[in-house]
């Protein structure tokens, strides 16, 4: 089966489109609800989109806003990515979401926009957020210790200012590090002003003046590793899985993966743009999640089904999801027959038989898919409440697994 698209790429590639004054096509876009949100708000930001069969033409004249209302779903990332890039107007904007967003922590717009020049109201440091620019760029500092997201916002916004002198973004412990290489890739691909840094402590911004581009650009969206990775582990636990369109030299952080199946004992053939996994005896491995949070869900499946005991690392990346993942994962799991242990920065998960369970998603995509893929090794049925969370990043994900040969009723 094919991996479905990567909705980081995809998220990002939308955001490149609406910047850069011209056409742009996307190819093997996704419409997940994240990806869906994306292309709403680009929308929204003056791009003229027209969607096809598995792609999208973005005709854009750079930030100029149809609405001053900005509503990016349940998508962290396009809260924190486009907000600085809304910024760019000297338009009123008012930037708001749904679900878990609206209690998520967004102090630090507040913190760094006055800096910019942006005015800002906050619901005491979380959504709505109303802001008012244009965003003029200054030598700033950030804290990159909970996310690269707001990162990736401002090295989009910056990309595109006309730029009389050399400026600074610093960065104080960034996690996360290759999906900033993932925000470069494409800020290059799509001819933006690509920052240098030095090992991403600072991003450096030469002088630059925007202009208009002739030429189509072409993006093709990669496959993603995020959602592929419960495909593999499904296939290293219960069978066999065969997974179509991964780069194996992607940047993307979830594609560990594959070292983690190879801690655990998988069986794997890697070529260049198919991944075969076989099931066989798994052990127990340690592993740092610190650059790839969401791969937390996968990992401790693929742990509940290993003889031993793994520590999984990076804890505290988890707090701020669409669920307290480290709680929900811990309460999920034990209904299923796992213990799980939780200790400052470290999760601990003792493999077990599993057991069939009435699972509660809490809202959550990857909590849903996580059960499910570790329910395939379990004695009787297990029943997932709200399954169409999943839509939020892998509409077709229980279709992929019943083309693995699970058997499934909706």
């Amino acid at each position: 089966m094919k991996a479905p698209p990567s909705k980081s790429s995809m998220q990002r590639a939308c955001a490149a489109a609406l910047l850069r004054k011209g056409v742009s096509i996307l190819h093997n876009i996704g419409l997940s609800e994240d990806e869906k949100a994306a292309i709403s708000i680009i929308q929204m930001l003056g791009a003229d989109v027209q969607l096809s069969s598995h792609s999208m033409k973005v005709v854009s004249e750079g930030v100029k806003p149809f609405s001053n209302q900005l509503h990016c779903k349940e998508s962290g990332l396009c809260v924190r990515m486009f907000t600085p890039i809304a910024a760019l107007s000297f338009d009123e904007i008012i930037v708001t979401g749904a679900g878990s967003l609206l209690s998520r922590p967004m102090s630090f717009f507040g913190d760094i926009f006055p800096q910019l020049q942006i005015d800002i109201v906050s619901n005491r440091g979380k959504l709505p957020i109303t802001l008012k620019g244009p965003l003029t760029p200054k030598n700033i500092k950030i804290d990159g210790s909970m996310s690269s997201q707001f990162l990736t916002g401002l090295l989009m916004a910056y990309a595109v200012c006309d730029l009389a002198h050399e400026v600074h973004i610093s960065v104080d412990d960034l996690k996360s590090k290759p999906y900033i290489d993932l925000t470069l890739a494409i800020l290059k691909k799509f001819s933006l002003n690509v920052p240098f840094h030095h090992n991403y402590e600072t991003f450096i911004f030469q002088p630059y003046s925007h202009n208009s581009f002739s030429e189509t650009i072409e993006y093709t969206v990669e496959g993603d590793w995020s959602g592929a990775s419960f495909l593999l582990v499904a296939g290293a636990i219960a069978g066999n899985a065969s997974v179509l369109g991964l780069d194996k030299d992607s940047v993307q952080a979830d594609k560990s993966i594959i070292k983690a199946l190879q801690m655990a004992g998988a069986i794997l053939d890697v070529q260049k743009n198919k991944i075969d996994v076989t099931s066989s005896k798994l052990k127990a491995f340690d592993f740092d999640a610190t650059d790839c949070p969401d791969l937390f869900p996968p990992l401790v499946a693929l742990a509940a089904n290993c003889v031993g005991a793994t520590t999984i690392k990076g804890v505290h990346r988890l707090l701020h999801k669409e669920s307290n993942r480290a709680l929900t994962l811990q309460q999920e799991f034990e209904k299923m027959g796992v213990q799980i242990f939780l200790e400052d920065d470290s999760m601990k998960i003792i493999g077990s038989n599993m057991l069939g369970a009435k699972i509660n998603s809490h809202g959550d995509h990857r909590i849903a898919m996580a059960c499910s893929v570790a329910a395939l090794r379990a004695g009787t049925s297990t029943f997932i409440d709200s399954p169409n969370v999943v839509n939020k990043s892998y509409p077709d994900f229980f279709t992929h697994l019943q083309q693995l040969g699970a058997t499934i009723q909706v």
